[in-house]
């Protein structure tokens, strides 16, 4: 029999942390597992800079005491814009020590229900019974690969997600295949790592994200209306993105079409200057992709064809809870779920009483705040005040009536 706690909380990138954090300080006994910010370290690329705004990037804490800011002014670090993906890391880091000193470094192998709520089997064998599981596990398990792509070996195509360092591709002929931010900036940190580089973009155009920090600055109390903190969707919809209760009660195919308008393939106009040398193609897809020789062959739907040493797709992510392998079978067939994603309840919860989902499987509930850093206050408040009213503040009662 393993020892019991209240509340696991799987995963430490910023969801998972903010939910520890948020427990924790309302006093829910709460055991945390995962490397800290290990999606950020391991599978975004060195050179990269949040697309999010500055005020966007705070990883919630109740007392709001360990903001990015906080991070800077703490070690000498001067502010810049955007935020490279290293301090980001390094702040995370901060935040982890602080709010979860004892972090668990083990990888959940299993989560099934029992009697009691949940029975977690970690790495090493060792079982620990928890009354709630809340899981933050991310979003690597989601990367997308078109059908055109999948039986290709890493070698000739591979997600972007799979690269930390783009050194290796210098002198190398690349596609990119997207026409976001990952797609724009990938191109422009393979050109600089010295690679001859075309990106491939479905839509007619690639859009830019013309709202400027100075320009929202100068707005003054309009700012407020125009730009809500969490910065994510254009104006008039980022007000209702902001408030995911709001958005939660509203028709899935209305969320659908504001998360879709919301965050539509767009990239950071600071990125300009960075794809000067890059060859953008627009309104064109890959149709069929083949080894050739040593690289690969793509055949466009123009009928003209690419001949390339690595196929980098730059495609998003597709939710599918069923592709975290942490999950008990029995356990997934009970949850009830849209497609791939959860259906939740306010608390986060999903059909199975006592398991929640943090992050990006939350957006179909949601809306795409949750899949971005300034949706994790408004998540892991929500989180802990359901688990107080449900389980919590029900111990505690109890406790007084026995103690008189």
């Amino acid at each position: 029999m393993g020892s019991t706690v209240e509340a696991i909380v799987l995963g430490s990138g910023p969801y998972g942390l903010a939910a520890a954090a948020h427990l924790r300080a309302n006093g829910v006994q709460t055991r945390v597992f995962g490397e800290p910010m290990s999606f950020w370290r391991e599978q975004m690329p060195a050179g990269m800079f949040l697309r999010s705004a500055w005020y966007a990037s705070d990883i919630a804490d109740p007392a709001h005491r360990f903001t990015l800011d906080d991070y800077l002014s703490s070690h000498g670090i001067a502010p810049s814009a955007p935020v490279p993906r290293d301090t980001f890391i390094a702040y995370g880091q901060w935040f982890a020590r602080n709010w979860v000193p004892d972090l668990d470094r083990r990888r959940v192998r299993a989560i099934a229900p029992d009697a009691k709520g949940f029975r977690v089997l970690l790495e090493d064998g060792e079982t620990l019974n928890a009354g709630r599981v809340v899981v933050a596990a991310g979003i690597s398990p989601f990367a997308y690969r078109p059908a055109q792509f999948k039986d290709l070996p890493g070698a000739l195509a591979s997600h972007s997600s799979q690269h930390h360092n783009l050194e290796a591709f210098a002198g190398r002929r690349v596609a990119v295949i997207g026409g976001g931010q990952s797609a724009l900036e990938s191109a422009a940190l393979l050109r600089e790592a010295g690679a001859d580089v075309e990106v491939i973009v479905r839509a007619p155009m690639v859009r830019w994200l013309r709202g400027k920090v100075e320009l929202r600055q100068s707005l003054g109390r309009l700012r407020q209306l125009l730009y809500p903190r969490t910065d994510v969707g254009p104006p008039g919809l980022n007000q209702i993105v902001s408030r995911p209760p709001l958005l939660r009660l509203m028709p899935p195919r209305l969320r659908a079409a504001i998360t879709y308008r919301s965050i539509r393939p767009s990239a950071a106009s600071w990125l300009k200057p960075r794809i000067d040398g890059v060859t953008i193609t627009t309104s064109r897809w890959v149709v069929s992709a083949r080894p050739a020789g040593e690289g690969l062959r793509l055949e466009l739907d123009d009928g003209s064809a690419r001949e390339v040493d690595h196929v980098m797709m730059a495609t998003g992510y597709e939710v599918d809870i069923a592709r975290y392998p942490f999950l008990d079978a029995g356990l997934l067939r009970a949850i009830k779920r849209a497609g791939g994603y959860p259906r939740l309840n306010a608390g986060f919860e999903t059909s199975v009483r006592g398991l929640h989902f943090l992050g990006a499987p939350a957006s179909w509930s949601f809306g795409p705040l949750t899949k971005f850093v300034s949706g994790t206050e408004f998540s892991a408040g929500a989180l802990t005040s359901w688990i107080r009213r449900h389980d919590h503040g029900v111990q505690w009662r109890r406790l007084a009536e026995v103690t008189g």
